[in-house]
């Protein structure tokens, strides 16, 4: 069945044009990673799908309904949130904001409300912060604060911009865990991006983007070293390896500025699902 269905959209930040004319389809019940090299379009594309941006041409449905119709149905969480310095916001205070799509900002909390902040904050495994202030955090248990808000808000899709980029290892296999739970356990969708290729590789569905959208399919059909280089540019991949089955091309690991720089290791094999984690 078919989760997203766009057709020839055209995306705008401002007066900047991010995504040229592009037409996709996201299966349901399953993990799509979108990838592509800085400023490709891909958190602008994600917004999209979540309902926040609106298309300058063309439109995006979204179980079978325009996606302005579904957005109660779609758990949007964003790379970082910036709240004020010195603001006295609690953890528990920033996962029960995941309840206001339901009660609205003045809206009585029911128990079923506690409940799914609770539960959210469980699984994320934040509860013994859940007092803490959110500048006393570090950035890892930050982000599952984050994401443990998007859990609580109640959805059919949870898309998630950049998960688990800088993280800590511990962060990252909470939220690889999530990940795969809300599909395999709930039942739920989950898109997100990534520059991750070995990310990318280990979910059902990749879109790769480069302005536009360069290829939209399986891991082996999307992740081809003609498809990469044409998104990458000529002379930034590195040989081909063996990513969960699939032969794809290692690209070189970019710093937070976004620069490429040369990876210190050769690319290696793979296990099921980020089984380099073990390497720690």
């Amino acid at each position: 069945m078919t989760l997203v269905e766009a057709h020839d959209i055209v995306l705008y930040r401002g007066s900047h044009r991010a995504v040229s004319a592009s037409s996709f389809t996201i299966p349901k019940g399953k993990i799509t990673a979108v990838i592509g090299p800085n400023g490709s379009g891909k958190t602008t594309l994600l917004q999209a799908i979540a309902g926040i941006l609106s298309p300058s041409a063309g439109h995006i449905d979204v179980l079978g309904e325009p996606v302005k119709d579904i957005k109660h149905e779609i758990s949007f969480v964003m790379q970082s949130v910036v709240f004020p310095t010195g603001t006295p916001i609690t953890v528990k205070d920033v996962v029960s904001m995941g309840r206001y799509a339901q009660r609205g900002w003045f809206g009585m909390f029911r128990s079923h409300d506690r409940a799914a902040i609770n539960y959210a904050m469980e699984t994320m495994n934040i509860t013994d912060l859940k007092n803490r202030h959110l500048e006393e955090l570090s950035g890892g248990q930050r982000q599952r604060v984050y994401v443990a808000q998007g859990i609580a808000q109640g959805h059919e899709i949870l898309v998630l911009d950049e998960p688990m980029t800088g993280l800590d290892l511990t962060s990252m296999r909470i939220i690889d865990d999530v990940i795969h739970a809300e599909v395999e356990e709930h039942g739920h969708s989950v898109i997100l991006t990534t520059h991750d290729l070995d990310e990318a590789a280990a979910a059902d569905h990749v879109i790769l983007m480069d302005g536009k959208v360069v290829a939209s399919g399986s891991p082996e059909d999307v992740l081809t070293r003609a498809n990469l280089e044409r998104a990458y540019g000529l002379g930034s991949l590195h040989e081909p390896a063996e990513v969960n089955g699939t032969t794809v091309v290692e690209l070189p690991e970019c710093t937070a500025e976004g620069d490429a720089i040369e990876a210190d290791e050769p690319p290696g094999d793979y296990g099921e699902r980020f089984s380099r984690y073990e390497a720690f």
